[in-house]
């Protein structure tokens, strides 16, 4: 990952400042409005991110600020750190100053590597030294604009599917990506059951084979499954087979709640059911929570040589 080279502060005016990287980021109004009122109670609380590109005062965080600042009455500049790097660092920095707050989406990630890779010329193991990422990751967000449907991709930049299913998506045709969305909201398919479905549709051999697997998906994965035993993987030992185990029924369960929460969610509960529904979210939000980090912390141990 890059070292950035910085400048002393400075106050410039919105007109001024660059909005070219605005296109790597994915528009937010609601938190616009909310960093409006912010800005109006306690002013600007932290500067800026500027680069300067062939004489061009770039924006290279700070998005919602400058939306926000157009709203405000009176305001009409702010202050600005200018990062002394080259374009393609500059692109890398919208990446990881945004990844240090938890705020980019994979859409905005993929927009990013796209750009590094296709217009700045660099190869894919430089974009992963770049932002400090695996050479695969790169691959994996290219795949998302290169090889995923537009509909799939406006859905995932609206949160209405999972990386993991545009991910699996992108191994289908474009034209059999729109199918299998259809199946997914249809059925309410959790990310497991669409890497089932897709595995099925790859290895359908006859158009009478693929089309009940997308009439019927989850009576196609379940006759598919019905003879084959669980497996115990040679390469683990007795207690790496129980977590891979305990994984595969852990993100099943993660899986279709999350699509439970993206398709149906607040629409079939009723009023009497949401405070007693209350506490056990809570608790599911606080542990999933501990879980990502303790998660984060194990595969960077597994990353060490």
């Amino acid at each position: 990952m890059a070292i950035y080279q910085w400048s002393s502060t400075e106050e410039l005016s919105l007109e001024e400042i660059d909005l070219g990287f605005r296109r790597y980021r994915l528009e937010r109004k609601s938190t616009e409005e909310a960093m409006a009122q912010s800005l109006r109670r306690y002013g600007q609380l932290s500067p800026l991110v500027i680069c300067d590109v062939d004489g061009r005062r770039m924006l290279v965080d700070g998005f919602k600020r400058h939306a926000a600042a157009q709203e405000v009455k009176g305001l009409d500049s702010l202050w600005i750190r200018q990062l002394e790097v080259d374009a393609s660092t500059a692109k890398a920095a919208v990446y990881t100053l945004n990844s240090m707050q938890g705020a980019v989406q994979a859409l905005e990630e993929a927009w990013i590597v796209h750009a590094l890779v296709r217009e700045d010329g660099l190869s894919q193991p430089a974009v992963a030294t770049l932002l400090g990422r695996h050479k695969s990751w790169v691959c994996r967000r290219l795949a998302l604009l290169e090889k995923l449907a537009k509909p799939a991709r406006e859905e995932l930049g609206l949160g209405l599917i999972s990386t993991t299913v545009a991910r699996q998506l992108t191994r289908l045709p474009a034209g059999n990506q729109i199918e299998v969305l259809d199946v997914l909201r249809r059925e309410s398919l959790s990310a497991t059951e669409t890497r089932g479905v897709i595995d099925l549709l790859l290895a359908s051999g006859t158009d009478e084979k693929r089309r009940y697997v997308l009439k019927k998906p989850r009576e196609a994965i379940r006759e598919s499954q019905a003879d084959e035993p669980r497996g115990w993987d040679p390469r683990l030992s007795a207690a790496g087979n129980k977590v891979a185990c305990r994984l595969t029924i852990l993100l099943d369960l993660l899986g279709g709640m999350q699509t439970w929460l993206l398709y149906r969610g607040r629409g079939v509960l009723r009023p009497m059911d949401r405070q007693p529904l209350r506490e056990g979210f809570e608790r599911l939000q606080q542990e999933a929570g501990q879980v990502a980090e303790l998660t984060t912390d194990f595969l960077e141990e597994l990353h060490l040589p």
